[in-house]
């Protein structure tokens, strides 16, 4: 009953933020804006109606996940309809088919522990989506990732990440301290690593890097296979750094932006710019200037954030995607089959490298990669994938003992 009363705060929480946060954008505009109270009030209904559907069928889970989730994707849709009012209603599109997808999962998909066998078939999707960039791809900012079909354009490997978690899941659940056993594996992950150089996707490459990483310690707790792995992937980075100019540049501008800044650098210094304008506090939200920040509602949204909303707010962000990683790694814990136990590592894992990968890349800390911030950030592809991530997260927390 705690628990029940603990998510129904945090719940009123949300419905809280969304509502004063839409309430201070129409109030900001003249004449008052009723559209940004109907984003408001279909928000907190899709959040309301699906918590109401997964606690009154699937009493036994972990609510926090679909919880924590609804908040950063409230953050999310409340800045891009700052930003850009069709962007936004696009985004609630992806939101409701996102959270549909993440009720379907919890409902309809039998026991996990079924879906072990089917190892090869995740590898085959897996090399099919690594590879559909590489061959058809069209070049934006610099990576080779977005494939158009049917006038629908998605980036392939959100999908192949989801499916390599799943190969590495069924290839390491029965290890055995038998090396042999590793070498697949291994060479699998070499692969799609090499479809993410070839395709300059060097965001991707990081995050495929540390799901495996992570995936291979929770299998085999050796900490030689980790050091091993890091040694090769940095002789791998130092090897793309000397073949490829696009990474030399993103290199070149990490170390020192300035001299750049109104050329290589200009998307980083405004994004730093933007940032340390907002200070502690903010601007205000609406009061800020995200007119000057590059590629504003998919990359670089984590500084306009700081910039209307201050660091304050995101620190709170980065707090709750540790929060949301944590309940992953909880239901790791509580799940009865090391199937289901390395795929709640895997996806949570996906989930906090990519936020550390564009986090950092959006404050200058390492090198800038273009990837979404999961949630918050525009983009169909990714909120699709995060949520059939979370669902199957909560489809373990369901199952877990």
């Amino acid at each position: 009953m705690d628990t029940i009363k603990g998510e129904r705060k945090l719940l009123r929480y949300t419905y809280l933020l969304c509502i004063v946060c839409f309430l201070n954008l129409a109030i900001l505009k003249q004449p008052f804006d009723k559209g940004a109270m109907v984003m408001a009030a279909v928000t907190c209904l899709l959040i309301g109606y699906s918590y109401f559907i997964i606690r009154r069928f699937f009493p036994d889970g972990d609510k926090y996940i679909f919880i924590f989730s609804s908040t950063l994707s409230v953050i999310g849709i409340v800045m891009l309809y700052r930003i850009d009012v069709s962007t936004s209603i696009k985004q609630i599109i992806w939101f409701a088919i996102g959270v549909t997808a993440y009720i379907l999962i919890v409902v309809l998909l039998p026991d996990l522990k079924r879906f072990s066998k089917y190892r090869y078939i995740y590898l085959a999707f897996t090399i099919l989506f690594m590879a559909m960039g590489t061959l058809f791809g069209k070049e934006l900012y610099g990576a080779k990732n977005w494939v158009s079909i049917a006038g629908f354009r998605f980036q392939p490997s959100e999908l192949g990440k989801l499916f390599l978690v799943a190969y590495l899941a069924s290839a390491l659940k029965d290890y055995d301290n038998k090396f042999i056993k590793l070498i697949e594996p291994a060479i699998v992950v070499m692969v799609c690593l090499g479809f993410m150089v070839l395709q300059r996707d060097l965001g991707s490459a990081l995050i495929f890097f540390g799901i495996s990483i992570t995936i291979l310690y929770i299998a085999t707790s050796k900490l030689k296979y980790i050091l091993t792995c890091l040694g090769l992937f940095s002789g791998g980075a130092f090897i793309s750094y000397k073949l490829f100019d696009h990474v030399k540049t993103r290199v070149l501008i990490w170390k020192d932006p300035w001299p750049y800044a109104s050329g290589k650098s200009y998307q980083i210094v405004q994004s730093m710019f933007s940032i340390a304008t907002g200070g502690i506090s903010g601007t205000g939200l609406g009061l800020g200037h995200p007119e000057y920040v590059p590629v504003k509602t998919t990359d670089f949204i984590f500084a306009v954030i700081c910039e209307e909303l201050g660091i304050l707010m995101g620190f709170a962000i980065v707090i709750l995607y540790f929060l949301l990683f944590y309940r992953g790694m909880r239901a790791a814990i509580y799940a009865d089959d090391n199937f289901s136990r390395l795929l709640a590592v895997g996806f949570s894992g996906m989930i906090a490298c990519q936020v550390l990968v564009i986090v950092g890349g959006v404050m200058n800390m390492i090198p800038l990669t273009g990837i979404t911030l999961p949630l918050v950030s525009y983009g169909g592809s990714s909120m699709l994938s995060i949520f059939f991530a979370l669902g199957v997260l909560q489809k373990i927390s369901e199952e877990g003992r």
